[in-house]
Formats: structure tokens, sequence, C-alpha cells
């Protein structure tokens, strides 16, 4: 065939660099469109801020809160007096230990974690203050340890056994290392060692660091631990006050069954140890007031805090949804830069073309920020007109809600939607919570409606809060209550909802 040449018209779609920008500072989270910010100010000396990006953790709104593209601009728009809310993440517990003791520890303290307090059960708050403290002053448990070796008349060889093993805690304060290896590095710090002597000497080690404060460092599992904290209880311990039967009872029972403590096999305890409800009640009680986690007070864990990008308030009108003006960077183009392109621009050849291109990426990221708070506040305040019933009632108001639904209402993209809801956060009276908690699937009623998952969730750890801890709700038992209610949903579904919220389930909820 014979190459020729012809006309074919076709439509594509070709996303702008303005677009691609758009899209990009959308998706992002607070803090990378601060960062993204930061970038674009080294890049382009025609763009500045005007605000204080510091100031972005302090949560106020404003009534407008444009941004600005040129001309002087006021530091903050805040309203005097006005407030917000902020929630911290909930960080999860590490594992204490390796063994199949430290999973029960673990169990034990998990499935009733509301009811129990841990070394100091009068005090909680003082003693994280006092960990903070420490942490600030920069001591962490390793030099609190050093000091006391230091203060204790011990061999060379003891000193460096001793030294190398807290060298080898970690933040809880557990051993996971083997001797062996300790003992390794031990000879590698004392040179012409003999590592035979020195493994016969690092059981006498070990007792040294174990007999230092807190109470339970040194273990090499939770039993090992709990066990420790009564054997070495000072005289401020509560322990000290404890009838002398109980501590020794509470002694065997993390020594030797803190497997069936954790799972609550109180039947079988009080078949092999012979004892009756009350003196089993009161053991397990004195092991509740153990602090699994002896070290954890000295870990240095920065504060998390989430910083909510849109307020909820009630007005005349009702729930409104009112941006929070702290954190919308207020941009603008610099004044003399713009002046100099706009009187010199024919005197300055090619560099008056790149100020130009200059020019139009700072206005073109102005209006993309500006944008992108707007599409943030409509999604927002459209939510807060499905959800009316939750900012009054809390999460059993909860109603279904998808995507597609907000994204039908504002006439955008499911995807756009799913950009706006990720990584953006909403103060709430009852809480920060991210945009896309308020979107839960649905679940029939008897009545022929539809509940949101959120709410059923809801119901159910209102349900177990409420159950009698002597005979704990089973999931099918739960599922009945619901059906009750005209909420139907299945045993699995309870159990999966159940997990979900870290609930124990109905074994480990017993008490004697």
């Amino acid at each position: 065939m014979k190459p020729t040449l012809g006309l074919k018209l076709s439509q594509s779609l070709t996303l702008t660099p303005q677009l691609q920008q758009s899209i990009k500072l959308l998706q992002m989270s607070t803090l990378e469109l601060n960062e993204e910010i930061d970038r674009a100010l080294d890049d382009n000396p025609l763009l500045e801020r005007l605000d204080d990006p510091q100031g972005a953790m302090s949560i106020s709104v404003s009534g407008s809160g444009r941004l600005l593209e040129s001309g002087p601009a006021p530091l903050s728009d805040a309203k005097p007096g006005s407030e917000g809310s902020t929630d911290g993440p909930a960080a999860g517990e590490p594992d204490p230990g390796r063994d199949a003791g430290d999973a029960a520890g673990a169990d034990m303290w998990g499935a009733d974690s509301a009811s129990m307090s841990w070394g100091n059960p009068g005090a909680p708050e003082d003693d994280d203050r006092e960990g903070q403290q420490l942490s600030d002053l920069g001591g962490g448990l390793r030099e609190h340890l050093l000091e006391q070796l230091t203060a204790t008349r011990v061999g060379a060889s003891d000193r460096v056994l001793a030294a190398v093993i807290i060298d080898a805690l970690d933040d809880n304060g557990y051993l996971l290392d083997e001797p062996e290896e300790l003992v390794d590095a031990a000879c590698a710090l004392l040179g012409e060692a003999d590592r035979l002597e020195l493994l016969d000497e690092f059981p006498a080690a070990l007792k040294l660091v174990q007999s230092f404060d807190p109470p339970g460092v040194g273990a090499r599992s939770a039993a090992e631990c709990l066990a420790l904290q009564i054997l070495h209880c000072d005289a401020k311990s509560p322990l000290r006050k404890q009838d002398r039967k109980l501590v020794q009872l509470a002694l065997h029972l993390v020594r030797n069954h803190l497997q069936a403590v954790a799972s609550r096999d109180f039947t079988r305890l009080r078949r092999l140890l012979r004892v009756d409800d009350e003196a089993l009640r009161s053991a397990v009680n004195i092991i509740k007031t153990l602090d699994p986690h002896p070290g954890s007070r000295w870990a240095s864990s920065a504060a998390s805090h989430v910083v909510p990008d849109v307020r909820v308030v009630k007005t005349r009108e009702g729930w409104q949804a009112q941006l929070n003006s702290s954190v919308m960077p207020k941009l603008a183009i610099n004044v003399a830069y713009a002046r100099v392109l706009k009187e010199q621009r024919g005197k300055l050849g090619e560099g008056g073309a790149a100020l130009s291109a200059r020019l139009q990426e700072a206005r073109w990221m102005i209006k993309n920020v500006e944008q992108r708070f707007d599409t943030i506040l409509r999604v927002s305040q459209a939510i807060v007109e499905r959800q009316k019933a939750f900012f009054t009632h809390g999460e059993v108001a909860m109603r279904p809600l998808v995507l597609r639904e907000i994204a039908d209402i504002l006439g955008l993209h499911e995807s756009t939607i799913s950009r706006v809801t990720t990584q953006k956060f909403m103060a709430t009276p009852f809480g920060t919570f991210e945009l896309k908690y308020f979107f839960g699937s649905s679940l029939a009623t008897e009545a022929g409606g539809t509940a949101s998952s959120t709410a059923i969730r809801a119901l159910i750890k209102q349900l177990i809060a409420a159950e009698n801890t002597n005979e704990p709700l089973s999931d099918s038992r739960i599922a009945e209550l619901l059906a009750e209610q005209g909420v139907v949903v299945a045993r699995r579904t309870v159990a999966k909802y159940r997990e979900a919220m870290k609930i124990a389930p109905v074994n480990l909820r017993k008490h004697l």
C-alpha cells in the first residue's frame, strides 16, 4: 500500500499542569500541603507566604478565610475566642515478651484495660506526668539504671555484664537477647576475659539488674516481670498492706498459671488450687495492680496531635461546617517582583519570559490551594447535612452513607470525594474524626430500612459496656438483642465488628 495523508478527528482527555497540580494538592494532608508550599516558596521568588506556618497548631476558625493573591494582608484573621478540639491516635501497646506467658499477659490486660491501672493505681496520671518529665529532661531507662549501677559496689566483670544487659533492654524493660550473645559482647569489652567464667557470672549480673528500680525490669517474660514486682515490692508498695497469703497466691498464679488467669479459666484454677472465689478474686486483683511494661514510663515518644481542617458548630440555621483558618496558608504574589516585571517587561528579554512563567505558576498555586479548601468545605457541609443526627446524638445515630451519594449531590466524581475525605479531619462535639469516618455500609432492619455499620458498632459497644461481667454476652446473644431492636445482624457480623473494636471475646470478659 502506498502511504497517504488524511485527517482524523478524535477526542482525548489531557490533564493540564494546572489540573495535575490541583488534583495533587487535593489529596494531600495538611502537613504534606505545607511541605509542598515550602518547596514552591523556595523555588518561586514571586510567591510569598503571609502567615506563620508554625501557628497551624492553634485551632481557630475565621469567617471567610480566603487566600490573598496580591497586596498586604493581616497575619491572622481568626476570631477572638474561637476554639477547637484535637484528638491523638491511640498507639497500640507493644508485645512485652516472646513466649506463651507473654501472650497471656497481653490478653489478660487487653481484655479489661479500662478497669485496670499499673504500678500506682491511685495516681496513673502522676505516673504519666513523671515519665513525661523524665523524657523532657533527656533521662531514659538506660540512664536511670546506669546511675543505680554506678552506686553499686561490684567487680569489674559484673559491672560490664550488668551494663551490657542494661543496653540490651527494650523500651518496656524486657531482656530479649540470649545470654551467649550478651556474654560475647562483654568479652569484647573486657578483652582477655574467660568466656566460660563470664557465663557462670551472668545469672548474678542479671539478678543485680533485676533488683534495680523499676521493679520488674530485666525480665525475660511477662510472668517473670510480674513475679519480680511481687518479690521486690518496697515499703511504699500497696502490696505490703495485702494479706501475705493472698500475695503468695498471686505469686503462684503469675509463675505457674498466668495463661489460665488471662483466659479467665477460674473454674479450673479453683479446682487446682483449692481456694474459694473470694481468695481467687483478691489474688487476681493484686495481679491487676502490677505493671506489665515497667520501662514504658521512661520511653521517649513524641505526642501526636491531629489538627482538624474543618470544625462543625451549631448556628441558628443548624449544624454548619467551617474551615479552620489556622491551617489555611495565606499566599500572595510578591508585590515588588510583580511591579518590576510589569514596568520592565520589554527590557528584560528572556529573563522577562521566565519571570512571567513564574508569575503564572504562583497564580496557579494560589488558585489551586484556595480551590482545595473550597472543595473540602463543600464536601464537609454535604456530610454534615446527611449526618445531622450524629452531631446531636452521637455515633448511634449515624446513617448509612457512601461516596457516590455525596458525589451526586455536589456534581463531583467519586474519586474526588475519596481524595477529599482522606487524611482530612473534622472537629465535632464528640471528638475529631477523619472525614472517611462518616461513611459506612448499610445493614437491613426489620422495618425495611437500613442502619449504618457505625451505629451498629456503637450499639454493640453499649451492650457490652452494660453487660453483667459474671455472665458476659456472647456474640449470638448480642445478635439476638440487636434483633429485638429491629436490627438484623448475623453472629459472625457481630464477631467481626467486636474484633474491629478490639473488644475481647466472651470468655476473656468474664470476671469472678
